[in-house]
C-alpha cells in the first residue's frame, strides 16, 4: 500500500521514526512529507534513509513531478503524527502552504491525524472547533495520550503509542475505507477482569486480558466515536483516540460504567466482571498454618449488564452484553439475553486456548429482535467491526 506519513512540528516528532519502521516492515511504500518546523526536529537524512524515498517540505522541490498533486492522488492513506494545533488549523482552512498541506488537499483516501501538543492547546476552544471540523470531514482524528509532555508537565495531549497508531492506520487500510457511521456518538467500553481482594496480596480474578475490549475501543476511534474505555486490571498500552479510566474491582467497575454511561448512546461490556467477591477482607496477609484455612465465603456483586439495561441513561441507547460460555453456549447466551434486558450479546467459548489471553476470536452475536449471527475465528479487531456494525445500525434506525 501507499502510505503518506506527515509530519508536524512538535516535539514528539521522533516518534514517528517508530510509526515509519512498523509501516515499512509490514511491507507498505511510505513517503515522508514533513513540514518545515518539523526538520528541526528530525532531519530529512533520517526520514530519506527509513523511508527509501527522497524528502521534501515545499512545493517547488522537483516542480516537474507536480509533488503537491501526484503524492496525494496516489496515496492509499494519509497518517499525520504528530499533527499539531498550526497544521490541523491549516488543514481547516484550505491551506497549501506547504507541501503536507497541499498533500492533504489532493488526497481522496482516508486520513488520519493523532494530534500531539501542550494540554492548554488541545483544549482551547479554538483546537476543539478544528478537531469537529475535520471529523465533519471525514478525517480520523485521534484522541491524544495522558501523560508526560514536556518539562515537567502532565496531562491530555501526548501522542499515542506509535503501535497503536499504526494498529488504527492497519484497520483503515484492511477495510479499504472505514465508516465514519460512528461520529458524534459517545460510546463506551469496559474491558479487562475485576479482582476482588481477599487479603492485602490475595484476589479472586480471571483470565481476561483486555484485548477483546481495546479492539472495539480502537476501532470505534477508527470509525469516528468520543470513546471512554473503563479498563480492569489490564496492561496493554492505551488504544489511540480512547479515553481510559481504570479501575479494579466490580463496583468500581460499576460506578465508572454507570457514570458513563449517562451520556452515551452505546454500551459494550466487552469486561470479564467477577460474579462474586469475598464476604469480608483481611486487613492482614493470611498466614499459612498448619490447620485447614477457613472457607471462603462469597457474596454476589452487582449485576451492572442488567442494570444498565433496565436504567437506560438515554432514549435510543444501544447496551452489548458478552457472555463466556464452556457449554451449552449458545442456549446460555439466548437466556442471558433474556434475563439481562440488553439489545445484543456477544457468546463466546472459553477455556481450551479460546477467547480468553489470545488475539483471535470467534463468537455468536444474538439480537434481542431474535436475529443470530455467526461471527468466525479472525483478529479480535474483525469481530470488534462486527459489533460496531451492528451497534451502528441500530442507532441510526433508532431501534
Amino acid at each position: 500500500m501507499q502510505i503518506v506519513l506527515g509530519v508536524a512540528g512538535g516535539i514528539a516528532a521522533y516518534k514517528a521514526c517508530e510509526l515509519l519502521r512498523l509501516f515499512t516492515e509490514s511491507g507498505h511504500d511510505v513517503r515522508v512529507v514533513p513540514t518545515e518546523s518539523a526538520l528541526k526536529f528530525v532531519g530529512t537524512a533520517t526520514w530519506a534513509a527509513l523511508s527509501g524515498h527522497p524528502v521534501a517540505t515545499d512545493v517547488w522541490d522537483d516542480v516537474h513531478e507536480v509533488p503537491h498533486v501526484h503524492i496525494g492522488q496516489t496515496a492509499d492513506l494519509v497518517v499525520v503524527a504528530p499533527a499539531t494545533a498550526d497544521l490541523m488549523a491549516r488543514a481547516v482552512v484550505g491551506r497549501a502552504d506547504d507541501l503536507l498541506t497541499a498533500t492533504l488537499l489532493t488526497a481522496r483516501c482516508p486520513v488520519v491525524m493523532a494530534p500531539a501538543m501542550h494540554t492548554e492547546m488541545w483544549e482551547h476552544a479554538a483546537t476543539q472547533a478544528n478537531v469537529e471540523t475535520l471529523r465533519s470531514r471525514g478525517v480520523i482524528v485521534l484522541e491524544p495520550a495522558v501523560g508526560r509532555l514536556t518539562g515537567a508537565d502532565t496531562g491530555p495531549g501526548r501522542l499515542p503509542e506509535p503501535a497503536e497508531i499504526y494498529a488504527i492506520a492497519e484497520l483503515v487500510l484492511e477495510r479499504g475505507s472505514v465508516p465514519s457511521d460512528l461520529t458524534g456518538r459517545h460510546v463506551v467500553v469496559s474491558a479487562g477482569g475485576t479482582r476482588e481482594p481477599l487479603d492485602p496480596v490475595r484476589f479472586l480474578g480471571n483470565r481476561s486480558s483486555g484485548r477483546q475490549g481495546y479492539a472495539l475501543a480502537r476501532t470505534a476511534a477508527a470509525r469516528g466515536a468520543d470513546v471512554t474505555l473503563i479498563a480492569a486490571n489490564v496492561s496493554l498500552p492505551d488504544p489511540a483516540g480512547a479515553k481510559v479510566v481504570r479501575v479494579v474491582t466490580a463496583e468500581e467497575m460499576r460506578d465508572a460504567v454507570r457514570n458513563a454511561a449517562l451520556v452515551a448512546d452505546a454500551v459494550v461490556m466487552a469486561a470479564a466482571v467477577a460474579d462474586f467477591r469475598p464476604a469480608s477482607r483481611a486487613i492482614e496477609k493470611i498466614k499459612k498454618t498448619a490447620a485447614e484455612p477457613e472457607p471462603v465465603a462469597l457474596v454476589r456483586n452487582p449485576d451492572i449488564l442488567a442494570e444498565i439495561s433496565r436504567d437506560r441513561g438515554r432514549a435510543g441507547q444501544v447496551i452489548v452484553g458478552f457472555a463466556a460460555e464452556t457449554h451449552n453456549a449458545l442456549d446460555n447466551g439466548r437466556a442471558k439475553l433474556a434475563a439481562k434486558g440488553c439489545d445484543l450479546l456477544v457468546v463466546n467459548e472459553v477455556g481450551d486456548g479460546r477467547a480468553f489471553e489470545t488475539p483471535d476470536n470467534a463468537a455468536t452475536l444474538l439480537d434481542a429482535t431474535g436475529t443470530v449471527s455467526v461471527v468466525p475465528l479472525g483478529s479480535k479487531e474483525r469481530l470488534a467491526n462486527t459489533i460496531w456494525d451492528a451497534v451502528a445500525a441500530r442507532l441510526s434506525s433508532g431501534a
